[in-house]
């Protein structure tokens, strides 16, 4: 086996990876993508896990890698498979994400590592961001829990 990384593009597997709906007590955690595949738009911080590392841990870790700060998982809310395939149908991107509620616990909030911006959004607000469905299905899950 080489220990070269494996090309996102164009993979020759699906990549393991996780996503937040980060909690701060009233508002939702939200990144703008600096990065492909979804460069510019408005999505939940995540990332993907690394070899012998936990979905919890790897989710502390993108969430503070990202945004600066420092949160707590709570539980799974959903499961996301996004797989995007070139003019040719041959598959471009395929990544398995598994999405957790997490709860802020400490840190100021900063654009880092894969998001060009980060920013706290209130529930009534998330409609003026341009969020992928399965985004916006987590957020409602998330929410539903927090009231529930």
């Amino acid at each position: 086996m080489s220990n070269e990384p494996e090309r996102r593009t164009y993979p020759s597997r699906p990549f393991a990876g996780v996503g937040a709906v980060v909690w701060d007590g009233r508002q939702v955690l939200l990144e703008r993508r600096g990065r492909p595949p979804a460069q510019g738009s408005w999505a939940l911080p995540g990332g993907l896990v690394e070899l012998g590392e936990t979905a919890g841990a790897a989710l502390r870790r993108e969430v503070h890698e990202e945004c600066g700060i420092q949160v707590e998982a709570g539980p799974i809310l959903g499961l996301f498979e996004p797989i995007q395939r070139d003019p040719d149908g041959r598959i471009r991107y395929h990544f398995m994400v598994v999405d957790f509620l997490a709860y802020y616990v400490s840190g100021e909030l900063r654009a880092g590592d894969d998001a060009s911006e980060v920013r706290w959004v209130l529930p009534d607000d998330l409609g003026q961001y341009d969020l992928a469905p399965a985004g916006q299905e987590m957020i409602a899950r998330a929410l539903a829990l927090l009231q529930g």
